[in-house]
């Protein structure tokens, strides 16, 4: 592309404006790229592609290190990924050479491809990219004899066509068994310096020995040694493909299916098979907005491992549901009825509930949305009480289950969805039963943050208008090409959009005012409009809408409901009767473009901690302050994960991250009680995994207060260097540690009442105890022992004087002084 714009500026009359690297055909500006262009050089190539959190990109930036490093060597590495989180493609392109390399480029021909993840040959092109007699080394669970067969015919053909020498290691078999978990970098890493002969195998292997001794110094020798056995075992478990016919009866790049919306069969699926580039201008949405609902389209099946419901000892908790970052546990309660006609394998069981009798309840995976990170079998309470460690949801390994799981999941989906009046929304397991409109993100696995958006979802997403700060909940929220936010079968679901980082509160308090204009608007044209209803319904009918129309009590579900059936109505008298249609009359045209603004809608303003606590506070505090009925919720990592994990306002005493390496000497703002000073704002502190029902019972507590709310979410994340299978109960530990207190703060407008309300019990555990579990505190304790134990102590005190300090306010008596005639409340 670069040459195809020097060749245009050399030509006699260059455009005086272009462009390059994509067709488009709506300016006819595009420059002709010269695809017989080579590189000079006689440069080796490899590229090598994985999954974000892999391991496959720090491993390649490692190789680049390794190499460049030496002597009359000279590397290069380019990098392509998105701005998605762990478990989006990545692609490595790497070139190493004995003659200077001055420039970064795509690699066109490899001579050595590497394919981390075994998914990813039917996913996308991959082999594609190699040479003639390149080698090919593959990520494969199914040993050197089964791969072979498991190869799309695709991929089969390429390897026999192009004569390419293909080896295989199971790698994440090498990983666990070792003590790595699913980091295979260091495994694939020792590989390719094996087979590709840039390095000679012993030097190579001590170089990537001594790069691991340096790049993990701060994690201690455990995390070392763990990946110095990896170095050893992976050229033992490397093994030579056999090249058979390719006869198999897989495909790769498999079409979504038929039913999809037009714009994912055009667009999103040219985009999944990493052909979006080739995508002419014409096929985007011309207004620049996408449809929700389309991340059910995006089957990665990255898992080695799903959930498998045993009924037998379920305890009908929801639970599991309630916990998964990314909503691919799902519980449904129907009839007996519904299940005719389901596959053999479909478990269900009967549903203990005094008021659904004779209703089956079914506990179903998403095999190819979920991620296998193992929160559900983390957090369910049910355990057998005669074989050791099963419980009533176990982790099994997805190839044995997947084709299963497929046909139950699709029967799954076409159970109706239960009736929303018919379960309770204030508890666990009836919150659990609710459609989630929240669905399958690209977040990290074991995510802390989405529990938090998809509960809202189950609870207002048919209503939401969501403001959402950049940062991680942008990313994995409506980044292309997929969108998790999805629509109820009335097609309903949240509207959401993303303005910055700093001013995301003023962007939400905007969409608010908005509303309140259009809503207000709506009900002024409701009394011009009763003389054309009364000609449509006849008088006692009009008036009997218009009345309830403005005097609709919509603080419930069911109130919104009768309201939606009341603005049908009202749509079908205007818009059917010839004289007073809105052909004919103005008011009646306005009101028709309004009429769904007379339906209560609920704002939420949404966004993570360095948001909140640093960049955007002033905003916050100016919404805050408006009064205005605006509810907020802040994903509180404690630290800037979008960005790397530096340090933020949140970040807690004693707390590596960048910024603070030795330790944040400075106590974590607290934004919460700084919202409780005005008196009138609704503020409570949630842990989704330490306490589920404080959480639903706290944003049912938000949406009902009429005026502005703060949720202060506390989110396990990758950046704290834990085990993020046990992301839920490690939130747990922080609570019971009083390191995060849960409480309510409830503004009083009857009289002399207790605002706070503390939803934890005093400390059971010292904060160290909690500590100790996460990389960000305990890597201190390696690089400067001293220092730590000294922040360590502060850390300790600041728990016991926050929790002594707490339970004084919590016996405290506060009134909000509240004006009836505000106009902010009466708009």
């Amino acid at each position: 592309m670069a040459k195809a714009v020097f060749d245009e500026l050399a030509a006699p009359a260059p455009k005086k404006r272009f462009t390059v690297g994509i067709t488009d055909d709506v300016t006819h500006l595009s420059l002709e790229v010269d695809q017989t262009f080579e590189l000079p050089g006689e440069a080796r190539a490899a590229v090598f592609f994985g999954l974000g959190s892999d391991g496959t990109v720090g491993a390649s930036k490692n190789t680049v290190k390794i190499l460049g490093e030496l002597p009359g060597r000279w590397a290069q590495g380019y990098f392509v990924y998105d701005s998605r989180k762990s478990g989006a493609t990545t692609v490595s392109h790497l070139r190493f050479s004995r003659a200077p390399i001055r420039s970064s480029y795509l690699v066109d021909e490899a001579d050595f491809v590497g394919v981390h993840q075994f998914g990813l040959l039917s996913a996308m092109r991959t082999l594609d990219i190699a040479k003639p007699g390149a080698t090919v080394l593959l990520n494969s669970p199914y040993g050197p004899d089964a791969t072979w067969d498991h190869l799309p015919v695709e991929v089969q053909q390429l390897i026999v066509d192009r004569g390419l020498k293909p080896y295989v290691v199971d790698a994440e078999t090498v990983a666990r068994d070792v003590g790595m978990g699913k980091r295979i970098n260091t495994i694939m890493q020792t590989c390719y310096f094996y087979l590709s002969g840039v390095l000679e195998p012993d030097a190579a292997i001590a170089a990537i020995k001594e790069s691991v001794a340096t790049t993990y110094a701060k994690r201690g020798r455990t995390v070392i040694e763990r990946n110095h056995r990896a170095i050893d075992a992976a050229v033992a478990h490397l093994s030579p493909l056999p090249v058979g016919a390719a006869t198999s009866t897989a495909h790769r790049l498999v079409p979504v299916p038929p039913e999809a919306p037009d714009v994912v069969r055009r667009v999103t699926q040219a985009m999944l098979h990493g052909r979006g580039d080739e995508l002419p201008v014409s096929a985007l949405p011309v207004d620049g907005t996408w449809p929700t609902a389309t991340s059910q389209w995006e089957k990665r099946a990255i898992a080695s491992e799903i959930p498998i419901w045993d009924p037998s000892i379920c305890i009908d908790c929801g639970k599991c549901a309630i916990t998964c970052p990314h909503a691919a546990i799902r519980v449904k309660v129907m009839p007996a009825e519904a299940l005719e006609g389901a596959p053999a394998t479909l478990q269900s069981k009967p549903y203990k509930d005094r008021t659904l009798k004779d209703h089956r309840l079914i506990v179903q995976v998403a095999p190819d949305d979920c991620t296998g990170c193992g929160i559900c079998v983390d957090v369910c309470p049910a355990r057998s009480k005669t074989e050791v460690r099963h419980k009533s949801i176990n982790l099994e390994p997805a190839r044995e289950h997947r084709e299963v799981e497929r046909a139950n999941f699709g029967f799954f989906l076409g159970i109706p969805e239960i009736d929303r009046s018919l379960v309770r929304h204030d508890q666990v397991k009836g919150a659990a039963q609710l459609q989630p409109l929240f669905e399958f993100s690209l977040a990290c696995s074991g995510c802390g943050e989405t529990p938090y958006i998809r509960t809202l979802t189950q609870l207002f997403g048919d209503r939401m208008i969501i403001a959402n700060a950049t940062g991680c909940s942008s990313i994995y929220g409506a980044n292309m090409p997929t969108v998790p936010y999805a629509q109820d079968p009335q097609g309903r679901g949240p509207a959401w959009s993303n303005s910055l980082f700093e001013d995301n509160a003023e962007f939400g308090l905007g969409i608010r005012l908005a509303w309140e204009q259009q809503h207000a608007e709506a009900r002024r044209l409701v009394d011009p409009s009763r003389g054309l209803l009364a000609h449509a319904l006849g008088e006692p009918a009009a008036t009997e809408l218009a009345d309830s129309l403005l005097g609709a009590d919509q603080s419930t579900e069911e109130g919104i409901a009768a309201q939606r059936a009341r603005v049908a109505q009202l749509r079908e008298a205007l818009a059917d009767d010839p004289m007073a249609g809105p052909a004919d009359d103005p008011v009646a045209r306005r009101l028709l473009s309004l009429a769904d603004e007379l339906v209560e809608k609920t704002v939420w303003i949404i966004g993570g901690d360095g948001w909140a606590y640093d960049i955007g506070s002033g905003g916050l505090d100016h919404v805050l302050a408006s009064g205005r009925n605006v509810n907020i919720l802040v994903l509180d990592t404690e630290v800037y994960s979008n960005t790397g994990g530096q340090a933020s306002k949140a970040t807690p005493r004693a707390a590596a991250a960048k910024f603070a390496a030795s330790g944040k000497a400075a106590a974590k703002k607290d934004l919460g009680l700084l919202a409780q000073a005005y008196g009138n704002v609704y503020v409570a502190q949630l842990a989704i995994g330490a306490n589920q029902q404080q959480t639903i019972r706290a944003m049912l507590e938000a949406q009902a207060w009429d005026g502005p709310s703060l949720l202060i979410a506390y989110s396990t994340c990758i950046a704290h260097g834990i085990d993020m299978a046990t992301s839920m109960t490690h939130q747990a530990d922080a609570v019971a540690s009083a390191y995060w207190p849960l409480y309510r703060f409830r503004p009083d407008t009857a009289g002399e009442g207790h605002p706070l309300h503390l939803d934890s019990k005093a400390p059971t555990k010292p904060v160290t105890d909690f500590m100790r579990a996460e990389t960000r505190f305990s890597m201190l304790t390696r690089s400067d022992p001293q220092r730590a134990a000294k922040l360590a102590v502060l850390a300790q005190s600041d728990a016991d004087e926050r929790w002594r300090y707490y339970s004084q306010l919590a016996g405290m008596e506060r009134t909000v002084v509240q004006d009836d005639h505000d106009e902010r409340r009466n708009p």
